[in-house]
């Protein structure tokens, strides 16, 4: 059945719309823009300030999940208003937070309150206009999740710089001002977010024949999906891709402040102006790597379409592991940032594959309910990677760097272990049943 599309939206607008709002969800990212500011204003140790960043996401995972099951029910438009609201909020109480120097309350206000707005807003616009495109999955979702990858970079080059000068650094003034913004642009976007009318389909597209065994998968309840050997192992591939790159995105720029001091003249450090400029080459990382970030989302969405998901994420996984071994042996700024910058290609390119990946798998029916669920690994990662790098900036200073190196290479060793198990043909839409590996 194919719907008259004289009455419909123009589904290039909601797909335009659903990137705008997570183009700004997508500032969160930025987080170590502040880190050492927010740090430094209130005696906070590093790990006591990642919480933040690490509730947010965390709590982004569960709402997500939450949203997922709830999306058909509530609808697109009211989700995403929801969520871009929520986020807003949390930067507005994480404001109030820093002019009192409460941390828990920042961590309510951005952790929890603006997590949770983060779920909402994420998970909508990825369901939605992947329902508008089903000629062009891969490629509609990757172009979505690259509005997310692409916040950093407004966020660290154009607006906290832009609001650092206008209020003098009053990082309280900061955090206000971003929160009335992310609200003005938010919650006109989301109004846009609607579902097709049930039977859409594109002028001219001719849908594939359903397998049996695609049928019975896209037939299977949320239950068994969730519960399902092909869940398990894709909800753990993105686990681990996500550990290694949420560790780079939680501390990027500290990471690289830390290896350009090493070689500096000690007594230089004390210079306003070299700490301005140790924060500018922070920024710089920062914006550089999440536009690899965002366009990791839309590549390897793309390649994912045409090599399978499970020989992306193969691939993605296997060359990071080279890069972070590598790490370990650089001691020059700009190698370091060229190989974030990859590492952050390939954060993103999980998340361009991954919506595909989960309508190949459970069909469109399902999709919003199971992405959701798939999800809660980046709620789980936020909590991992982001802690692990805290604790050895705290306790281990000296040697930070070079543990982190190692310890994402041991985590890349074991989704890749899992990712070079899996049969790639049981994976291709109508191949195997959702137990199958």
């Amino acid at each position: 059945m194919q719907t008259k599309e004289q009455n419909l939206p123009n589904r290039w607008l909601v797909a335009i719309m659903g990137t705008l709002l997570q183009l700004c969800l997508g500032t969160v990212y930025a987080w170590s823009y502040f880190q050492n500011p927010i740090m430094a204003a209130n005696q906070w140790s590093n790990a006591e300030t990642a919480w933040t960043f690490s509730l947010a996401i965390f709590f982004l995972g569960l709402s997500a999940a939450w949203g997922g099951v709830k999306l058909p029910k509530l609808g697109p438009r009211r989700l995403a208003m929801s969520g871009g609201f929520l986020f807003g909020l949390g930067s507005l109480v994480a404001a109030y937070a820093l002019s009192s120097q409460n941390l828990f309350l920042l961590w309510l206000g951005y952790g929890v309150i603006g997590g949770v707005g983060l779920g909402f807003g994420y998970v909508t616009p990825v369901a939605t206009v992947a329902k508008w495109f089903p000629d062009k999955k891969g490629l509609i979702t990757g172009m979505v999740v690259m509005g997310f990858g692409f916040g950093a970079l407004v966020m660290s080059k154009v607006l906290a710089p832009l609001c650092m000068e206008l209020t003098g650094g009053n990082l309280v003034l900061v955090f206000f001002y971003v929160g009335l913004i992310m609200l003005a642009i938010t919650l006109p976007a989301g109004f846009f977010l609607v579902n097709p009318p049930a039977g859409y389909l594109p002028q001219g597209y001719i849908p594939p024949a359903v397998s049996a065994a695609q049928q019975i998968s896209e037939d299977a309840t949320v239950k068994q999906c969730i519960f399902s050997r092909k869940f398990a192992m894709m909800w753990t591939i993105f686990f681990f891709n996500i550990i290694a790159g949420i560790m780079f995105i939680s501390f990027q720029s500290p990471l690289l402040q830390g290896l350009l001091k090493q070689t500096m003249d000690p007594a230089a450090l004390s210079d306003p102006q070299v700490g301005a400029a140790l924060a500018a080459a922070g920024a710089t990382l920062i914006a550089a790597s999440s536009l690899f970030n965002g366009i990791g989302r839309f590549f390897w969405g793309g390649l994912s379409d045409k090599i399978g998901r499970v020989q992306a994420f193969r691939l993605i996984l296997g060359t990071q592991l080279v890069v972070f071994i590598a790490l370990q042996f650089v001691n020059t700024p700009l190698i370091f940032s060229a190989l974030v910058c990859y590492i952050l290609l390939c954060y993103g390119g999980g998340f361009g594959s991954m919506p595909s990946f989960v309508l190949d798998i459970f069909g469109p029916k399902n999709m919003p309910v199971i992405y959701g669920a798939i999800l809660t690994a980046w709620g789980c990662a936020g909590i991992v990677g982001p802690q692990i790098v805290a604790y050895l900036q705290d306790y281990f200073a000296q040697q930070a760097a070079r543990y982190t190196f190692i310890s994402a290479s041991v985590i890349l060793f074991l989704g890749l272990s899992i990712a070079l198990a899996l049969n790639n043909q049981k994976f291709i839409p109508g191949k195997g049943s959702i137990h199958s590996l």
